[in-house]
């Protein structure tokens, strides 16, 4: 994997093999950023099950103005930590360790993030509730993304409002804004059309 733009253009993170790890791929990564471009400068970003960490350190690359990574496995966060002080990042990121969701929950507390990144596992039971917490994380005009399978249709969230699916094959990407920000006219630069990048 490399980061594909930006400061770090060119840098590649390690991809681990232990089981459990879906790092997203460089072209899929791409189409999201290719949309978000006009998010990124300066945003606070959440990546959550963050892995490998390229959506966060790709938002970083881009001009992030702080990213944090969550994830549950220590291999995942050690790496993250590897990578940010292998490749000078210093000031621009907080790495926490531990459950998603109880994450979301606590962090629903402090500063509203511009940008929400969830690529959990496919299988994730709780997804609904995932959706639920990073709701509670979001700006009034922030957009959170899913990346899932394809197969598998999200339950709705109330306090969200689904308006854009980019879908490449098995995996999907699915953008989402605050409900209330979407009945008060606020501009989605995401997008509310389905658009199909599988060819």
């Amino acid at each position: 994997m490399r980061i594909i733009a930006g400061r770090l253009k060119g840098r590649r993170i390690a991809s681990p093999a232990w089981e459990g790890l879906r790092p997203t791929s460089d072209r899929l990564r791409e189409t999201l950023f290719n949309v978000l471009a006009p998010r990124i400068a300066g945003a606070r970003v959440l990546d959550v099950f963050a892995g490998t960490g390229a959506l966060g350190f790709e938002a970083l690359s881009r001009g992030a103005s702080h990213v944090v990574f969550v994830d549950a496995d220590r291999r995942a966060t050690a790496a993250i930590a590897d990578t940010a002080k292998a490749w000078g990042v210093e000031a621009d990121y907080t790495i926490h360790v531990g459950d998603a969701l109880d994450w979301l929950r606590r962090l629903a507390h402090g500063p509203r993030f511009d940008l929400i990144l969830l690529d959990p596992p496919y299988s994730l039971p709780q997804l609904r509730e995932a959706l639920d917490a990073a709701a509670g994380c979001l700006s009034g005009e922030g957009v959170l993304v899913l990346e899932r399978a394809t197969r598998r249709e999200p339950d709705d969230v109330e306090a969200l409002e689904r308006v854009r699916d980019l879908r490449a094959g098995d995996s999907t990407l699915t953008f989402y804004a605050l409900a209330r920000a979407r009945s008060a006219g606020a501009r989605i630069d995401s997008g509310e059309r389905s658009d199909d990048e599988s060819s």
